[in-house]
């Protein structure tokens, strides 16, 4: 395998597993399994392409659903992907220098939008038990990151032709 691919893999697999530490720090919630795992993957996309860091969240997900006892069960396959998807498109926003806009279309998206379709599948009075919450849970995560992201890009920069 060419060294800078396997670089990359086990840079994602890095922060697959700060996730999972992230994960077993749970935000008091009442009815969801919020936890501090999607920021590793929100910082990931300094040194990573969008869909790594993604996949790093959604290991994420998949650990912290795990420590919870999979409260959700299947449903969490949902969450997951979702989590893919969110960092993602925070991914792409930070690669085009969308600084000011990834960070609300960030907390849209994870905090409003990804626990919409529970609305459907579960009740209406799941959604809103568990909206407060994971608003609360996405806020704490993009803080975190808003305040490591500039000090790890800062880093990487600097070291950009070795780890590109």
């Amino acid at each position: 395998m060419e060294r800078q691919k396997l670089r990359k893999w086990i840079l994602t697999a890095m922060v697959a597993a700060i996730c999972a530490v992230g994960a077993m720090i749970k935000v008091p919630t009442f009815i969801s399994t919020a936890a501090l795992d999607s920021a590793p993957a929100f910082l990931g996309v300094v040194f990573l392409s969008p869909i790594l860091a993604g996949a790093a969240g959604l290991i994420g997900h998949f650990i912290t659903a795990l420590t919870s006892g999979f409260p959700l069960g299947p449903l969490h396959i949902i969450i997951a992907v979702e989590m893919l998807i969110v960092v993602w498109v925070f991914g792409m926003m930070h690669k085009k220098g969308m600084h000011f806009w990834k960070w609300p279309v960030a907390l849209v998206l994870n905090g409003i939008i990804a626990p919409l379709p529970f609305y459907f599948i579960i009740s209406p009075a799941f959604f809103w038990g568990a909206l407060g919450s994971i608003l609360m849970a996405t806020v704490i995560n993009l803080i975190i990151v808003a305040v490591v992201m500039p000090i790890l890009s800062k880093v990487f920069v600097r070291k950009e032709g070795r780890v590109q």
